[in-house]
């Protein structure tokens, strides 16, 4: 392909507006050392309070041990229905219990009932040294799993969130790892909905206060260590919009329910999820020189959602496609151009690829050297 130096190009930028973006909402005070809450479907943080500070996980760990568990159940490495044998270990562990009894075999399926909605740290125990030999070995592969997640900041010791000062996690990389297990294993998530399960002619309800509220919740874990307190992981929908939450450091299981609730409502109630670009718009049109097509247009490369304040009447998200121009031939259908530029009322920015909508073939040999001449004399088309 022959190039011609002569052209001047410019970096050309168009903007518009679109409506509906406003000023930010007032944040509800909470007695929750650390609370942190996104909506599921943009990322976008409505709610951060000491959400990078490290903390006990509690059993909110088990959230990862089961997740672990899902990855071996999909690689084919075990069974829903493989039994395990409980070890001494697995049957002495203290605190909350599946209530297993030593030496018997429990299947895959109910251990992760028992962790689920049970909290039983004798399960998580069973199930680590089913699946992995040994609980150290499997707090390895939780550990690998937790940075792949991109929990950066989390250590664990143990399967089941027992105290140690090593075992620590953030609200901020609990919340990923609630937003990982929803988008990863939705089936099995459903299983932290289910409010009771029944094991060895025990009953016993699951701990989350939310799901018994009408406010859409169907998930996920509940934690308590004397160190740590009181803390949860949510998650409700309402409408077409998710939201996962995670509090911690409540001083009683009232306060932890209050708390919780109070911080779930708003979060859903409080805002929208506003379709600020929609993949492969025509959000401008660009010139092109040196082929036989004289202009193409600029579409977007992804949709693109903002979680904005639900009262939003003014304002609004400023938009500027960026390209050079003219555009210069060949350009093949689906090329990146340029970029669409999205700063948003609170201040941040979001940038999409802008690609060409359609190709532009060059045009023959002489066409390009007497339009390269008129380029010249007159400049670039506008």
């Amino acid at each position: 392909m022959k190039s011609f130096p002569l052209l001047s190009l410019a970096l050309f930028a168009c903007a518009f507006a679109v409506p509906a973006l406003a000023q930010t909402i007032q944040v509800p005070e909470t007695s929750a050392k650390q609370a942190y809450i996104i909506d599921y479907d943009t990322g976008a943080v409505l709610l951060n309070k000491n959400g990078s500070e490290r903390m006990p996980t509690s059993s909110m760990s088990k959230v990862l041990t089961s997740i672990v568990a899902y990855d071996a159940i999909h690689k084919g490495e075990v069974k829903p229905d493989q039994l395990f044998t409980v070890s001494e270990k697995a049957w002495k562990q203290e605190g909350s219990r599946m209530f297993l009894d030593v030496n018997t075999q429990v299947s895959v399926a109910d251990l992760l009932h028992g962790v689920e909605i049970q909290s039983g740290n004798d399960a998580c125990v069973a199930l680590a040294e089913g699946i992995a030999g040994s609980e150290a070995n499997y707090v390895v592969m939780m550990n690998q799993k937790a940075k792949e997640i991109g929990m950066n900041d989390s250590n664990f010791m143990n399967s089941n969130g027992l105290p140690d000062p090593n075992h620590y996690s953030t609200a901020h990389d609990l919340a990923l790892l609630g937003s990982y297990l929803i988008h990863n294993y939705p089936d099995e998530y459903k299983l932290y909905s289910q409010k009771e399960f029944t094991y060895n002619n025990i009953k016993q309800g699951n701990r989350n206060p939310l799901l018994y509220k009408n406010i859409g919740a169907d998930g996920i874990k509940t934690g308590h260590t004397d160190v740590g307190g009181y803390g949860m992981m949510g998650s409700a929908v309402a409408g077409d919009r998710r939201v996962i939450m995670v509090i911690n450091g409540t001083t009683s299981m009232q306060a932890r329910a209050d708390e919780s609730s109070k911080l779930m409502e708003w979060a859903l109630t409080n805002f929208k999820n506003l379709n600020i670009v929609k993949k492969g718009a025509v959000v401008a049109e660009a010139p092109v020189v040196l082929s036989d097509t004289r202009k193409i247009g600029l579409v977007t490369a992804l949709d693109y959602k903002a979680t904005v304040p639900t009262y939003a009447k003014d304002g609004g998200v400023q938009i500027t496609a960026t390209y050079q121009s003219p555009l210069v031939a060949p350009i093949q259908q689906g090329q990146e151009v340029g970029k669409l530029t999205l700063t948003l009322a609170n201040g941040s920015v979001e940038e999409i690829p802008l690609l060409a909508g359609s190709g532009a073939n060059e045009s023959s040999f002489f066409k390009r050297i007497g339009e390269n001449f008129m380029i010249m004399l007159v400049g670039t088309p506008e």
